[in-house]
């Protein structure tokens, strides 16, 4: 049997399509998606980016893989070549497995035999890397007594903490199953399907029963299970879901996963999760995990979920926060949770065919994904803030490199997403210039669409089946065309505009009806007929809901899906936080073709504030500019906001000028965030994330410093420090002491003269008065705790 006959060719291999299973009468879901090697895109938006991903990011990737020893593991394991394991984390291996599956996916829309062989030679790699009976996992192999510390000294003993055993072979099933359907060969799937079952004579009932420690293993036996047929590995991947209740939220481990109604832990493993608990559910009808998903969903929606797509507000585990909890600056956002994130939402609308999905699963695909990596295709951001004083910068790789390899591996699947059926209903659910070959009812019908979506809402949709006859086209009506940025009450327009969207056929109203958020055209269809949709393409101002404290008093701004933030580039003085939004003048667009590689601009007015004291500011008037949020980031390092002040107490009012203000800062750790010592912003705590900080890391036990060294010579007599403290999961606490030194007419570091109590209290200014000195420079010595290390959120010098 073919390859294209075992499962069809979405990302995740999402449909049961072989005859002889479907025959046994095995569920799955009730909307087939359309293989993405069906659509061929050739817009100005999504062919670039799927052609550099093929270009530029898998090749930079594997580059990265070899010089950063990742596939020297499997040469050590295989023993091909001699050595230790000589990367940061277990899971490295996974970065392999990714990119085998990106390429895979790349090469049967653009074939590469150079490529392709590079993908074998890597498959030959892991092939000897795996033992006997089947385990893949090169830091135990390479030295089985003394693998990584997070591995445990036996198998699977530290899977349910960080061994990431199972995690890796989720990602092996990933790729194997992507790879056979590329290729055809069996080269990679043979050492997958090994692989799998060993784990099913492992685990099971009456055999082990840990819960995995980070997901992915489910829904790569469910893939297993579509390629292969063996009902043991659909087994499998519902055994592990429901052994989990014995640990941690922080892998969903607390409850059963029936009894889960709130999102919580990890973002990356909660949705690899719940995409699991969509596919179990599809196929075995269970009830239950429907209803735990559903809830789970709705509290996302509800409390958690970011303007622009991200999710996971918490850099402390990666993941989801309290309800409403939803920093900007501090907002961690990982890219893998937005793509989890569209896995998880398009299994949903699979499930259940309602448009909502699709508005969440299209606001983090044009937001929140993309702003992962760099407009180059060669730099990635782990984390996706929504504000930024300039810390924040894209890197070519990391030690940790999920989400490059995760980007290297979903980019290509993108036109999968654009079409789905179910019976004589064909659903239109992205607008993208392309021509897609399908069949609805046995019948061949090929349907192009002409446009120039994200920037303009006209789409024209042509219909050209092999014979005239009857079927349904379902159109989604984006939320955000319906007076709805998001579903639920999270977020809201400021105003309603009243343009409807107009839909035609051959140029005459269309008659449809709304069906669960698609405009359902009902008709026989013959060749040439074209369907016509204009969705409003205004610049709508969004509010949060009132429970969100780090949005008060501001809005975002968005057009069509495009959500939208200002960058310093665009400010006459390289100042963005400081702006406060004339919401009351029109903001106009223009499309830029030589700007961040063709952006549509939206204008306006604002004022700027500047601090003249500490209480006191002036403002003048100033033009603002904003750009795609994606697109940031990619002119340099500066300040960036997506939230927009509406009124002066919501802005940044640049700094006073003050002694600190003025000098320049020194230290004996050097960091991005340096700055913060005095840009006088006012923390809410000590352990305030959406205040700049700076911090000595992983500097413990010892004696750091920072220093100012002013403009001119003054007289001091007082200063005061507010200390940073991430307890109690951060390595930073209040120093154990410190002092403050002067530098003295002969150049010398003296400590000054009778100081008061030099205070270590938390949440709270620490001030200290001291005797008179006259001097160029301070600077401020500090010892830290024995096990931590420290940091300061603003120092002041009077």
């Amino acid at each position: 049997m073919s390859a294209k006959l075992i499962f069809s060719s979405t990302l995740l291999g999402l449909m049961l399509t072989a005859p002889d299973l479907m025959a046994q009468g095995k569920g799955d879901y009730p909307i087939q998606p359309i293989p993405f090697t069906d659509v061929r895109v050739n817009d100005g938006f999504w062919a670039p980016r799927i052609k550099q991903n093929h270009d530029v990011t898998i090749p930079i990737a594997l580059e990265q893989c070899y010089k950063t020893g990742r596939v020297d593991n499997f040469l050590f394991a295989g023993k091909l070549k001699q050595g230790k394991f000589c990367t940061q984390f277990p899971f490295d291996d996974t970065d392999i497995y990714k990119i085998i599956e990106g390429a895979s996916y790349s090469l049967q829309t653009s074939p590469d035999k150079a490529l392709e062989a590079k993908v074998d030679t890597l498959i030959y790699y892991i092939g000897k890397a795996q033992e006997p009976d089947g385990y893949l996992y090169t830091t135990r192999t390479i030295d089985p007594e003394h693998p990584h510390e997070w591995s445990g000294k036996k198998r699977w003993e530290k899977e349910s903490e960080l061994s990431h055993e199972l995690y890796n072979c989720g990602h092996l099933y990933e790729a194997a199953s992507a790879h056979y359907l590329a290729t055809g060969k069996r080269s990679l799937l043979d050492i997958a399907t090994k692989n799998a079952d060993l784990l099913c004579s492992v685990f099971g009932p009456g055999r082990r029963s840990d819960a995995p420690g980070h997901q992915i293993v489910e829904m790569g036996l469910v893939k297993m299970y579509r390629v292969t047929g063996k009902k043991q590995y659909l087994d499998l991947a519902k055994f592990f879901l429901d052994c989990r209740g014995k640990g941690s939220d922080y892998s969903q481990d607390n409850k059963k996963v029936v009894d889960q109604t709130e999102a919580v832990g990890h973002a990356v493993r909660a949705t690899y999760m719940y995409s699991g608990m969509a596919d179990i559910a599809a196929i075995t009808g269970d009830k239950a995990y429907l209803h735990a998903i559903d809830a789970i969903w709705n509290d996302v929606i509800s409390h958690k979920y970011y303007i622009t797509g991200g999710i996971g507000s918490k850099s402390s585990n990666e993941g989801f926060g309290p309800a409403y909890d939803l920093p900007n600056m501090s907002a961690y956002n990982e890219t893998c949770a937005a793509i989890g994130n569209v896995y998880w939402n398009y299994r949903l609308f699979l499930l259940h065919g309602e448009a909502k999905y699709y508005d969440v699963l299209e606001r983090t695909l044009y937001n929140g994904v993309i702003s992962g990596i760099s407009l180059s295709g060669d730099h990635f951001f782990y984390p996706n803030p929504l504000e930024s004083l300039g810390q924040h910068q894209r890197s070519e790789w990391f030690g940790c490199a999920c989400c490059p390899s995760n980007i290297c591996r979903f980019i290509p699947s993108i036109p999968g997403y654009m079409y789905a059926k179910n019976g004589s209903r064909l659903y239109v659910n992205l607008f993208i210039n392309s021509t897609a070959n399908l069949s609805i009812n046995s019948k061949k019908v090929t349907v192009l669409q002409k446009t120039n979506y994200p920037w303009e809402g006209s789409v024209a949709i042509t219909v050209n089946p092999s014979s005239t006859g009857a079927f349904e086209m379902a159109i989604r009506i984006p939320g955000w065309a319906q007076n709805r940025p998001t579903p639920g009450s999270l977020y809201r327009y400021t105003t309603t505009d009243a343009t409807p969207f107009v839909l035609k056929v051959n140029g005459k109203a269309a008659k449809y009806t709304m069906q669960n958020g698609y405009a359902v055209i009902a008709r026989s269809w013959k060749k040439g007929d074209q369907v016509s949709l204009d969705l409003p393409m205004s610049v709508r101002q969004i509010a949060a809901n009132d429970s969100v404290a780090a949005d008060k008093g501001k809005v975002a701004l968005q057009r069509g899906p495009i959500v939208y933030c200002a960058e310093w580039p665009d400010s006459q003085d390289g100042h963005v936080l400081n702006l406060v939004l004339d919401t009351t003048a029109p903001l106009s667009t223009k499309f830029d073709t030589q700007k961040l590689s063709g952006i549509m601009e939206v204008t306006g007015k604002a004022k700027s504030l500047k601090r003249t004291t500490e209480n006191s500011f002036e403002e003048k008037s100033t033009s603002f500019t904003a750009i795609p949020y994606y697109a940031w980031a990619n002119r340099g390092a500066g300040e960036m906001a997506v939230w927009q002040a509406t009124s002066a107490s919501a802005s940044r009012p640049l700094a006073a000028p003050t002694i600190a203000n003025r000098s320049t800062i020194s230290a004996s750790h050097i960091t991005k965030t340096l700055v913060a010592l005095n840009d006088q912003a006012e923390p809410k705590n000590s352990n305030d994330h959406d205040v700049l900080y700076y911090h000595w890391w992983p500097m413990k036990d010892t004696t750091q410093w920072v220093q100012y060294t002013f403009d001119k010579p003054y007289e001091v007599s007082s200063s005061k420090v507010y200390w940073f403290d991430d307890s109690p999961w951060g390595g930073c606490r209040i120093p154990a002491s410190w002092k403050l030194q002067y530098l003295d007419s002969d150049n010398t570091w003296k400590d000054v003269a009778a100081p008061t109590s030099y205070g270590t209290q938390k949440d709270t200014y620490n001030k200290v008065d001291f005797a008179k000195v006259t001097t160029t420079a301070l600077r401020l010595s500090a010892t830290m705790q024995k096990e931590f290390s420290g940091g300061i959120i603003e120092w002041s010098v009077q």
